[in-house]
C-alpha cells in the first residue's frame, strides 16, 4: 500500500493524440530518459500494430534499460482461433521485453456488437493469452478496457473478465475508464470492489475527456490500486491520457508514498520539456506542478504574502519539482510585486527604495496604454534600471524609413535607419523578408561598430496582437520580441498604431537590454 508502480505509455498511448508522432531514435531517447528518471513500466508501442513499432523494439532489445521495465502492448487472442496460431500474439514475444501488457473486453456491448463473439469465448480470449504468455516467462499486464461502462452494465460479468485474466496468472489487472467519462466517486467504489474480489494487484488507466483524468487516477490509488498508469504531459487520444506529470509528485508529496526515487524528483520539469522538445510541441504553460506558469503570481496581495511567508501561496516549493517561482507585472500589481520582481531581474531594490512608487505608476500607466510586461522581461528591466540610475540610452534612432517594392511574383523589404551613439552618427540600409526584418538588419548594422557584443544577438521569436479590435485597420497593435545572446533569453514589447513603430520599439529595447547586461559597455570604435 506504500508503494505505488509508475507506467509510462507516452510511447503507445501518448502518440494517438493529435499532432504527437515520434520516429524511433525518438522514443529510444525518451525511452532512455525515462529509465533514468526512475519509470518502473515503459510502455514502447504495440509490436503488431506498425512497423515503427516493431524496429523499436529490435533496436531496444540492444539497449540496457536499469531502472524500467520494458513492456510490448497488444491485445487477446482473436475470436475463434487457437492462442499459439495468432501472429499478433506472436509478435509480442519477438519484441522480446520482459513485460507484456495486453487488453481485453469487460463490456458485454463491446463482445456482441464489436468482437461479435459470445461472453464465454471472449473469457477464453482472455484466459488463454494470459496463460500463453506466462508460459514464455512473461510479466503479464491485464488492461481491463471499458472497465467502468462495462461494470455499470453488468457488474457481474465485468468481474468475471477480470477473474479471467487473474486466475490465468495476470501480475496486475489494471481497471481502465477508456472513454473517460467516469466521476472519482465512481472510480473510488470499483477499485475498492475489484480490489477486495481479486486475488492479485490493481492498477488504474485513465483518460481526461471530463478533465479528471488525474483525479480519477488518485481516486483510484486511494481505494487500494497500486499501479497507474499514464503519459508525461497527457498526452493521449482526444483530450488526452492521466498526465503522470500530475501524478508522480502528488503520490510523493501529497499522498507519502514511495513512488519513483525521490532524487529525480527535481527533474521533473525538465523531463517534461524534453518529451514536449522531442515532439516539437510547445510546453503547456498551465500545466501544474511543471507548467511555466504553475508558481507564478500576480495579484498584489497574494505577492506582498508571499514575500513574507512562501507558503501563504505555494503549496510547495516549486524548487522541489525543478520549477521556479515567478512574479507577474500587470495593472493589478502592488510594491511587493515591483520588488520582489526587481530583484529576480538582479536589481538592489526594497520597500523603502525612492523610486518604487513611480516605477509602479510608470508601469500602470503603460500597461493601460496596451503594454504588456510579463513576457517582456526586457522591457521592464530597462524600466527599472532608468529610474534607478537615471542613465542616458546607449543610442538614439533618429529617423528611419520602411519600404516594400515588388519584383516578380515577390516582394522586397527595405529599411533606412539613422543612430546616433554620442556626438556621432550613422546611416545604415538593409533589406529583408519583410519590413520588420529588414528593420532588425539595419538597426543591428548600425550599431555594431559601436557595440560589437551585438553580433550574437538574434530575434528567437516574434508575437503580433491586435489590442482593439474594434477599430479595424487602425487598432492597436502589440509586439513581443523573443531575443537571445547565446546564454540567455529574453522579452521585449512596443505598442502602437503603426506595427511597424511597435516592431520597432520592441528592437530598440531588446538591444538595449542586451548593452545593459553586457560586461563591456564602452563602445569599441
Amino acid at each position: 500500500m506504500d508503494h505505488i508502480e509508475i507506467y509510462d505509455t507516452t510511447l503507445r498511448d501518448g502518440t494517438q493524440g493529435e499532432g504527437v508522432a515520434f520516429s524511433v531514435a525518438d522514443k529510444l531517447r525518451i525511452a532512455e530518459r525515462l529509465d533514468a528518471f526512475g519509470m518502473h513500466y515503459i510502455e514502447g508501442g504495440w509490436p503488431g500494430s506498425n512497423p515503427k513499432d516493431i524496429e523499436f523494439f529490435d533496436q531496444a532489445r540492444h539497449r540496457t534499460f536499469t531502472r524500467a521495465r520494458l513492456s510490448a502492448f497488444g491485445s487477446t487472442r482473436r475470436k475463434d482461433i487457437a492462442v499459439d496460431a495468432d501472429d499478433q500474439v506472436k509478435l509480442l514475444l519477438d519484441a522480446h521485453t520482459p513485460v507484456v501488457c495486453i487488453y481485453g473486453k469487460t463490456w458485454m456491448l463491446h463482445v456482441k456488437e464489436v468482437l461479435q463473439t459470445t461472453p464465454e469465448e471472449n473469457l477464453a480470449m482472455i484466459a488463454d493469452t494470459v496463460r500463453f504468455l506466462k508460459q514464455h516467462g512473461k510479466f503479464v499486464v491485464y488492461d481491463a478496457e471499458h472497465t467502468f461502462d462495462g461494470a455499470r452494465d453488468n457488474r457481474e460479468y465485468a468481474l468475471a473478465t477480470w477473474q479471467a485474466a487473474a486466475s490465468a496468472g495476470a501480475d496486475i489487472v489494471v481497471l481502465c475508464d477508456t472513454n473517460g467519462g467516469r466521476l472519482p466517486s465512481e472510480v473510488a467504489e470499483l477499485t475498492r470492489f475489484a480490489v477486495s474480489s481479486l486475488n492479485t494487484r490493481v492498477g488504474i488507466h485513465t483518460h481526461d475527456d471530463i478533465g479528471v483524468g488525474v483525479a480519477n487516477a488518485i481516486a483510484a490509488l486511494e481505494a487500494g490500486a497500486t499501479h497507474v498508469q499514464g503519459t508525461l504531459n497527457g498526452y493521449g487520444e482526444r483530450t488526452g491520457n492521466c498526465n503522470l506529470t500530475s501524478v508522480i509528485p502528488i503520490v510523493h508529496f501529497k499522498m507519502h508514498k514511495e513512488g519513483v526515487p525521490p532524487e529525480s524528483l527535481v527533474q521533473l520539469k525538465e523531463l517534461s520539456q524534453f518529451v514536449d522538445e522531442t515532439a516539437n510541441i510547445r510546453p503547456n504553460t498551465r500545466l501544474p506542478w511543471v507548467g511555466a506558469t504553475a508558481f507564478s503570481h500576480k495579484g498584489g496581495t497574494h505577492v506582498n504574502a508571499v514575500q513574507k511567508v512562501l507558503s501563504s501561496y505555494e503549496h510547495i516549493d516549486p524548487s522541489l519539482v525543478g520549477n521556479s517561482r515567478h512574479v507577474l507585472i500587470s495593472d493589478l500589481a502592488g510594491r511587493s510585486n515591483i520588488v520582489m520582481k526587481a530583484r529576480e531581474l538582479g536589481f538592489d531594490i526594497t520597500n523603502q527604495t525612492p523610486e518604487l512608487r513611480d516605477i509602479l505608476t510608470r508601469i500602470k500607466e503603460l500597461e493601460h496604454r496596451g503594454y504588456e510586461f510579463e513576457s517582456a522581461d526586457g522591457s521592464l528591466a530597462l524600466l527599472i534600471a532608468k529610474s534607478l540610475r537615471k542613465t542616458p540610452p546607449p543610442f538614439h534612432v533618429d529617423a528611419y524609413h520602411v519600404s516594400v517594392r515588388r519584383e516578380g511574383r515577390g516582394s522586397v523589404s527595405e529599411a533606412i535607419v539613422k543612430v546616433r551613439v554620442g556626438d556621432e552618427s550613422e546611416h545604415r540600409v538593409a533589406e529583408g523578408d519583410g519590413p520588420v526584418n529588414a528593420l532588425d538588419a539595419a538597426l543591428r548594422a548600425a550599431l555594431v561598430r559601436y557595440y560589437r557584443e551585438l553580433e550574437h544577438v538574434h530575434l528567437t521569436d516574434y508575437k503580433v496582437r491586435i489590442i482593439d479590435s474594434k477599430s479595424g485597420t487602425a487598432a492597436k497593435t502589440r509586439v513581443l520580441i523573443e531575443s537571445s545572446d547565446g546564454t540567455s533569453e529574453w522579452g521585449t514589447v512596443g505598442v502602437d498604431d503603426n506595427i511597424v513603430e511597435a516592431s520597432l520599439q520592441a528592437l530598440v529595447d531588446s538591444l538595449e537590454y542586451a548593452l545593459l547586461n553586457s560586461r563591456e559597455k564602452t563602445p569599441a570604435r
